[in-house]
């Protein structure tokens, strides 16, 4: 069976976590902030801060400026950390619909949904393929937001040939094992200020300024040096692993984009997606099947698939409780139809030739 991940550690990987197990120097220490500064580094930000995953990342942010009844501007086709960081954090998540061929943000949508109590947007790179930064950045200004960039999925990917680390306010990774980037858990939130920087780090040590000096209310986020070990290690390989998922991405594309009844996430020209995930909408009319039969087709050849994801953050039951009913069309059509099938470093060229076989042979039997 061809998997939806690789989530396997080389030995130097596994090798890493060893030397930090037999040190006893299992906490956040010299390997956390090796990390963390190594990260930075390769995403292109001056200052990374480490977390227990990539959900304490965002939360971290918000936590360093959301006061209780602000909104945040965000896609509903997401995963639900987007949404719940923000509750945690006190405010209210705005669901905002998302453009049908990107599957990501529309800021039209955005747009109408401004209000008074509108304090940040937080973008996703969805699948890792960029948002419009530029954009993303004109409206942010123009209405005095905050932009906490959701990068869970983005590792490595590029704007217009720029690294996604390094832009304000704030940009969150995650390392869970299914990520470009994998450690177990734990995350990565980059800004550009140190001051922010500082703050998110007291923070995710219970707001500890001084030995049993608490001076804001914060939680235990912290990162292990056993986590961040691999980490290191494993970046030693990323740009390889990067590499084989866009070399399987463009050879899906090159067999799939002219499909009848198949609709492939645009892809802007001049973006570098980081290929977290290959995701195609299926049209059952015109394809010959629909999206779970299309699944099933293909695990009888042995390729796995996944649903990234069957329902928008504003149809899961707990924000619906929370903050009513609401209809996004495109997010919703999306959920019904999409697909996503191996993309992985794991795989090989013939592996991902193999996928697109199966689709073609789908679609005609």
């Amino acid at each position: 069976m061809l998997a939806i991940a690789d989530t396997s550690l080389t030995e130097a990987e596994i090798q890493a976590a060893v030397n930090v197990l037999r040190s006893g120097a299992l906490r956040q220490g010299g390997e956390c902030d090796a990390f963390e500064a190594e990260f930075a580094a390769r995403v292109g930000a001056p200052y990374a801060v480490s977390s227990a995953s990539g959900t304490a990342a965002l939360h971290l942010a918000y936590m360093t400026f959301l006061q209780p009844g602000d909104e945040v501007l965000l896609p509903s086709f997401t995963f639900i950390a987007t949404g719940s960081t923000v509750s945690a954090a006190g405010g209210r998540p705005v669901f905002c619909d998302v453009d049908p061929e990107t599957f990501l943000l529309d800021l039209a949508d955005a747009e109408r949904k401004l209000t008074p109590r509108t304090r940040a947007i937080s973008p996703v790179h969805l699948f890792g393929n960029p948002c419009d930064l530029a954009a993303v950045e004109a409206f942010a200004a123009q209405h005095r937001l905050r932009i906490i960039w959701d990068a869970a999925q983005a590792h490595g990917a590029r704007w217009q040939g720029r690294e996604l680390g390094g832009w304000d306010d704030f940009v969150a990774y995650s390392f869970y094992p299914t990520k470009n980037l994998f450690v177990g858990e734990g995350g990565m939130t980059c800004t550009l200020n140190p001051e922010l920087a500082e703050r998110m780090r007291y923070l995710r040590s219970h707001g500890q300024t001084g030995r049993y000096l608490h001076t804001l209310p914060g939680l235990n986020y912290r990162m292990s040096d056993v986590e961040a070990a691999i980490g290191r290690a494993q970046l030693h390989r990323f740009d390889a692993m990067l590499a084989a998922r866009r070399r399987h991405a463009a050879i899906l594309r090159d067999g799939l984009s002219s499909l009848p009844g198949l609709h492939l996430q645009k892809v802007v020209p001049g973006n570098e997606p980081a290929w977290h995930q290959f995701c195609f909408r299926v049209e059952a009319g015109a394809f010959g099947c629909d999206r779970n039969q299309l699944a099933q087709k293909l695990a009888d050849q042995g390729i796995a698939t996944a649903v990234h994801y069957p329902r928008g953050l504003h149809q899961q039951p707990v924000f619906r409780q929370l903050y009513g009913d609401s209809f996004l069309p495109a997010t919703e059509a999306i959920a019904q139809s999409i697909l996503a099938v191996p993309v992985h470093h794991g795989l090989t060229e013939h592996d991902a030739e193999r996928i697109v076989e199966a689709i073609v042979a789908a679609r005609t039997g």
